[in-house]
């Protein structure tokens, strides 16, 4: 159990985007049916209350300054969305390096990056761990054995369970379609992002897959890693980004390579980004979100990735079956979070990962027991839940029990994930 006197805030949080993250605060993430509601105060109390459950860096004394150190990657400190000097250097050189020759550097940097790593991997509980805690202590502070709340996903499911694929180069582009019959073979649609400018783009390609129900989104205008050398840059990149998502039809988006910055990137006409995760060693900018839910970051939805990129886990991690894929699954279930996962017709060209990618399809298709949707399906969800008046006024939503021996139990779960 949390103790208010243990917390230990940072002195000086690194997180200057406060305003991004202010509508992610519990009362909204929750969805509570209590009359009356929670007054702010017994928020904060029981915010205050779990903030120690959070790693030393994030916690902080205020919901909105938690949320920045959290979900905004503050506890990372003031510098964190700047590649320093020698990773600028690779990912200049990425294009013309032989892919073979760039996945035997990855491995290099493989034990480097997993040391120097604050946050638990594959799995960091701590975030969700913390979530359930606000609740208990609120129960607690107004000695209630239960709670109902707007489940997180319509009509009851367990979790959600959405598929991205990041189109890098023209020969991933020619793959596509072998990619999209075999998501569909397993009752599955997916969301297909194209970078703009790199490769001429197959518009009957991308209208084929429209009309077979798949989604179309946007991977920047060039892979080239120099979408963020400057604000300047990035703000007239920008205005070209904004046009092919006109010209495309697309509502959605992902940075290439994962570089981004959350306060540039409000310049965007997007309603949700792809760009974060909850926890990931092996990126440009390592770090994390710790969520395993969709957030508001500013003037669109963030659907942070949870499971281990495609390329990372054949090709870094010499994984030869989905086992982590489907170790966070487990995972993610038991907190009714989002299991999004980027994989790449560039890569699954490569037996090995399109093995991989078969058979996690073929076990999630038997689980069955998830809220399949379009990455745009899931946004609009996620804002609906949040703004809707009453539960009977959001198609699919199911009301849901929480007592104080499960919102205890699931926090002593994440805390004992995270020793593991």
């Amino acid at each position: 159990m949390a103790n208010l006197g243990q917390l230990r805030v940072a002195e000086v949080s690194a997180c200057s985007e406060v305003r991004l993250y202010r509508q992610n605060g519990p009362e909204r993430f929750w969805r509570l049916l209590l009359d009356p509601a929670p007054a702010p105060a017994e928020w904060d109390a029981a915010v205050r209350a779990a903030a120690p459950l959070l790693p030393r860096e994030a916690q902080a004394a205020d919901i909105e300054t938690l949320l920045c150190n959290t979900l905004g990657e503050g506890q990372f400190g003031p510098n964190h969305w700047r590649l320093d000097p020698l990773k600028r250097a690779y990912y200049g050189m990425k294009p013309i390096l032989p892919r073979r020759l760039s996945s035997s550097l990855r491995r290099m940097h493989r034990s480097l990056a997993e040391r120097s790593f604050r946050l638990g991997w594959p799995i960091e509980p701590r975030y969700a761990s913390f979530q359930w805690e606000v609740v208990d202590q609120l129960l607690q502070a107004r000695s209630q054995s239960a709670v109902s709340h707007i489940h997180f996903w319509p009509q009851g499911r367990p979790f959600a369970f959405a598929l991205t694929h990041d189109v890098e180069t023209a020969e991933g582009q020619a793959f596509v379609r072998t990619v999209a019959d075999l998501d569909a073979s397993y009752g599955f649609r997916s969301s297909f992002n194209f970078v703009a400018e790199d490769y001429p783009l197959d518009k009957d390609l991308i209208d084929e897959l429209r009309e077979r129900g798949f989604e179309i989104g946007l991977h920047g205008l060039r892979h080239n890693g120099k979408t963020f050398r400057s604000h300047t840059d990035f703000l007239r990149q920008a205005k070209r980004i904004n046009h092919h998502l006109r010209s495309l039809k697309a509502v959605g988006f992902r940075t290439p390579l994962t570089h981004r910055h959350p306060g540039w990137m409000q310049a965007l006409d997007i309603e949700y980004d792809l760009s974060f995760f909850d926890t990931d060693p092996y990126e440009p900018l390592p770090g994390g979100t710790m969520s395993l839910w969709p957030f508001v970051l500013g003037r669109f939805v963030e659907l942070p990735y949870t499971l281990v990129q495609d390329h990372t886990l054949a090709a870094v991690l010499r994984e030869t079956t989905p086992r982590l894929w489907l170790e966070k699954v487990d995972f993610i279930r038991k907190y009714s979070g989002l299991a999004l996962v980027i994989s790449h017709p560039d890569y699954l060209r490569d037996p090995q990962t399109w093995r991989i990618y078969v058979d996690f399809l073929r076990a999630m298709r038997n689980a069955g027991d998830f809220w399949h949707a379009l990455p745009r399906d899931v946004a609009q969800w996620w804002r609906q839940r949040a703004a809707a008046p009453s539960i009977a006024a959001l198609d699919g939503a199911v009301e849901r029990t929480i007592d104080i021996s499960e919102a205890s139990a699931a926090g002593s779960f994440a805390n004992a994930a995270q020793m593991a």
